[in-house]
């Protein structure tokens, strides 16, 4: 909640995917906060036990459905279900992502097919099977609807052994700007920008540094963390909810001239 207790949100309706930890998460828990009705998707059945608790302490502007998102059949389900419930869509937020931590040599095929399917697919039908809605949705709304693409630094520059991640996120910055440059000149009231975080606190950055140590690169997960905050100009690895304030800003109309833009959230890393 910003602007002396005013809810910068109210009245949107946001979808966010891989929402039920990390990015996507802190991004669902900031949208709530200022007053949006937010719909969390994630690969868990909509009856397991992790969901209902959540939804309970998010409270009732939070509802889940579950989605694969590399599944266009699924995307084509939520749709039909966000325009009968909420019978709107304001910002989209394509968050969830896997990596793939291997030398290019030695990467699987289906390891490749596997991030791009999740990372990039996603967000390809995230934008195809939302447009429709958003279109119907953004004339509500100063700067239109909002589409929030989660990039990385690693759709910027190079890291050893991600060729798999580094290119599906750089596929992700290039299809945002140009889905942004389409709906511009068509006069689609949608906005669409790349957020483009650096080393985050999450279960990912877990993963991944956990595939390092198992091929014996540190001791611990711990020790790797504290090398890529060592080696962040700021000195430290972000937390989730400095990305989340980025998207929020990215979801207001406070950002409604920009589109086609990546922000980046990184501590200084890419400046170097």
């Amino acid at each position: 909640m910003t602007q002396n207790g005013a809810h910068r949100l109210s009245g949107k309706v946001a979808l966010v995917t891989g929402a039920l930890r990390g990015i996507g998460l802190a991004v669902t828990e900031r949208f709530l906060a200022e007053g949006a009705k937010v719909v969390l998707t994630d690969l868990k059945a909509d009856d397991d036990p992790e969901v209902a608790p959540l939804l309970a302490r998010l409270g009732a502007n939070a509802s889940y459905f579950q989605m694969n998102v590399a599944e266009e059949a699924d995307w084509k389900r939520v749709e039909a279900r966000v325009r009968a419930n909420q019978g709107a869509l304001h910002v989209l937020v394509n968050n969830a992502g896997v990596d793939a931590v291997c030398p290019v040599d030695q990467l699987e095929f289906a390891a490749w097919r596997r991030v791009m399917s999740i990372n990039c697919d996603g967000v390809f039908l995230g934008i195809k099977t939302f447009t429709p809605l958003m279109t119907e949705s953004g004339t509500a709304f100063r700067g239109g609807a909002s589409i929030i693409n989660v990039s990385s630094i690693m759709g910027i520059v190079g890291y050893i052994d991600t060729t798999a991640y580094n290119a599906s996120k750089g596929a992700v910055r290039l299809l945002s700007k140009s889905a942004a440059i389409e709906f511009a000149r068509k006069r689609i009231p949608i906005r669409v920008n790349s957020l483009h975080p650096g080393f985050v606190f999450t279960p990912l950055l877990d993963i991944g540094m956990q595939r390092y140590v198992d091929k014996g690169a540190a001791q611990k997960v711990d020790d790797l963390i504290a090398g890529l905050a060592e080696a962040t100009p700021n000195g430290r690895v972000a937390d989730a909810s400095e990305i989340a304030a980025a998207a929020f800003f990215l979801a207001s109309e406070d950002a409604s001239y920009m589109t086609g833009a990546e922000l980046v959230i990184d501590g200084g890393w890419t400046a170097q």
